[in-house]
């Protein structure tokens, strides 16, 4: 029970104003205003068990809100990408062959959590693909923020996110006082997101498991860690072993009558709904409910409950089918075998990487080929169009390809 917390209060104050930052370098001056709501917040966090040495830990050298933290805040368009482009991004042959290399590498981990956890490696080798490009993310220092400065900002400045941000530092704050991890290591993305896997600090208070059995739940640097926790948020969720996630079919004109409804594959197979390839479904007694993501001009999806429980883990129906088909090419099946109704002329995701490739052996591109077109992407087909007496607009089309080609 803290007997002064006006004098705890003044201790605090000091404490923040020490020049050395607990992650990266701070600003030279504090901002009051921060200051004053980290003193206030303590009462809030002592009620939650918080002890005064651990928030001292925490918000030693933090001095002001982190500014790129409220910039990607205020930076929250609507999603505006076509499914297409979401999945090409996600679901490619460079994430499919990096996850094929860390089935090989993490093969021991992987079978221990099949075994423990009854969820399938490759749905777990394809979260751990779409949250940070297998742990790549994390080592892009712009990418990472001090979690307790980051969801201290939040909650600070971001009313919209005030709330949310008071309730992830509470945890965070718990994940620190447990000895987990120390406070150098407590790094996220800018609304708190942690680790390989991407955990809230709530969700790792209630799904973090230590699967190397090194005395600590650590999903910033162990890989078992963060796959289990992962693979412990979906069991614990209703994920159902030896399943599916669902299923591509082949829509009928009739399709759009029935988007959203739930029936058995083998009711969906009488309806005329078939998979491209012309093979049965595993269990016709399994319920699946029909997604059209374009509508009834593309390509449909039969989804059964174990796609719902991974939308558990990221809400968004674009995120699951992007989990669900890469799972599948990690595993080995065929891709995709229906085309996305894209706009004429655009790439498929097969021909973006073949569009770089083909500018890399003509000397133009040196990148990474991953079929995304940023910068160097994009100057690499301007000089290329440039050189060959097309319009330099950089675009990715058909009718560069074809030029390339020849």
């Amino acid at each position: 029970m803290i007997r002064n917390r006006r004098t705890f209060f003044r201790h605090i104050a000091a404490a923040l104003i020490v020049t050395a930052a607990t992650l990266g370098s701070a600003p030279a001056h504090a901002d009051p205003g921060f200051q004053n709501w980290i003193n206030k917040f303590y009462a809030t966090a002592a009620k939650s068990g918080i002890t005064q040495a651990t928030y001292r830990k925490a918000f030693a050298g933090v001095k002001t809100p982190d500014p790129a933290v409220l910039e990607k805040a205020n930076y929250q368009p609507e999603f505006k990408h076509k499914i297409w482009e979401y999945i090409d991004s996600r679901v490619n042959p460079y994430t499919k062959r990096v996850g094929q290399e860390m089935a090989a590498k993490h093969a021991r981990t992987l079978n221990y959590l099949e075994r423990h956890f009854g969820v399938d490696r490759n749905i777990l080798l394809a979260i751990w693909s779409m949250e940070t490009n297998y742990g790549a993310v994390l080592e892009k220092d712009d990418r990472l923020h001090y979690v307790p400065r980051a969801l201290a900002t939040l909650a600070y400045a971001d009313p919209k996110r005030a709330k949310f941000a008071r309730t992830q530092l509470i945890a965070a704050l718990k994940i620190l006082q447990s000895g987990d991890i120390t406070p150098r290591e407590l790094t996220g993305s800018w609304a708190g997101a942690m680790g390989h896997t991407q955990f809230i600090p709530t969700s790792y208070l209630l799904y973090a498991v230590d699967a190397d059995g090194n005395g600590h739940r650590d999903i910033w640097n162990s890989v078992p860690d963060a796959l289990a926790t992962a693979a412990n948020l979906l069991k614990k969720n209703g994920w159902q072993p030896g399943e599916t996630w669902g299923y591509e079919v082949v829509a009928p004109a009739s399709a759009a009558k029935y988007s959203g409804q739930t029936k058995t594959l083998g009711q969906w197979a009488a309806l005329g709904f078939i998979r491209p390839n012309g093979k049965g479904f595993r269990s016709p007694n399994t319920r699946a409910e029909l997604k059209l993501p374009t509508g009834g001009n593309g390509p449909g999806f039969l989804m059964t409950r174990n796609f719902f429980v991974i939308k558990r883990y990221n809400a968004s129906d674009s995120y699951a089918l992007g989990v669900g088909l890469l799972a599948d090419q990690i595993a080995g099946y065929a891709g995709m075998q229906q085309r996305w109704p894209r706009p004429d002329g655009s790439l498929d995701i097969s021909e973006k990487f073949e569009l770089q490739n083909r500018l890399k052996e003509l000397g133009y591109y040196s990148g990474e080929v991953d079929g995304n077109f940023g910068s160097g992407s994009k100057a690499a087909i301007q000089a290329f169009q440039t050189q060959n007496g097309l319009t330099p607009d950089g675009e990715p089309t058909q009718h560069l390809l074809r030029a390339l080609r020849n």
